[in-house]
């Protein structure tokens, strides 16, 4: 599946300020973001499998993929358009083979070993990150930063997305790392107003 990965949120429920997490994400499809990936760490899964199929109601009025995150189970149940997963999840290899190879399969990297091995087995595409500290999910990996990133990017030929701090006010350093997009938690999320957020941060991108 063809996807543009320029601008991907990664939802978190606990950043909302209170508000619905489909309102804030709808606002944030109507202000530009191409893909959409729904993170639930502590809900069961029956609530997780009934707030996939709105999320992909959702996005699916917007034309936008959706991917589940970790889930495999959660991806298949909705049909979704695919799943992210990371390092300590079902192997790579594993996933691809469940879910078909017309699905979206992304995997968690980061450093240029483990991105080589996400693309021999089966990834579409890398997250790569943390980008630059964040709060939103507890690592303890040094941030990337610009160069690490030029680094993994060099390292395959699938696209890699940058993930972790990214906002407005560092977007641009990371600009020529050879990502295909970036991916943003809290810095959409989080604001005040993630439509127009979103719409800011396409336009900083330089994909409108």
């Amino acid at each position: 599946m063809k996807c543009d990965y320029s601008l991907y949120l990664v939802t978190d429920r606990g950043i909302l300020k209170g508000r619905s997490l489909l309102q804030a994400v709808e606002e944030a499809l109507a202000g530009g973001v191409t893909l959409v990936q729904l993170r639930e760490k502590d809900i069961c899964s029956r609530d997780f499998y009934q707030l996939g199929l709105a999320m992909k109601e959702l996005t699916a009025r917007f034309g936008v993929p959706l991917l589940i995150n970790d889930r495999l189970d959660i991806a298949l149940a909705v049909d979704a358009d695919g799943v992210h997963i990371g390092q300590e999840d079902l192997p790579l290899a594993v996933v691809r083979r469940l879910i078909g190879p017309d699905k979206i399969v992304g995997y968690s990297v980061s450093n240029p070993t483990e991105a080589r091995y996400g693309e021999k087995n089966g990834a579409d595409y890398l997250g790569a990150g943390p980008v630059y500290v964040t709060s939103t999910k507890k690592v303890d990996i040094e941030p990337l930063g610009p160069a690490g990133l030029r680094q993994i990017t060099a390292a395959v030929s699938i696209p890699v997305v940058g993930i972790g701090g990214i906002n407005l006010n560092n977007i641009q350093k990371i600009k020529n790392s050879g990502l295909a997009g970036v991916s943003i938690v809290s810095g959409i999320l989080g604001s005040d107003d993630p439509g127009r957020t979103a719409r800011l941060i396409r336009q900083q991108w330089g994909n409108v």
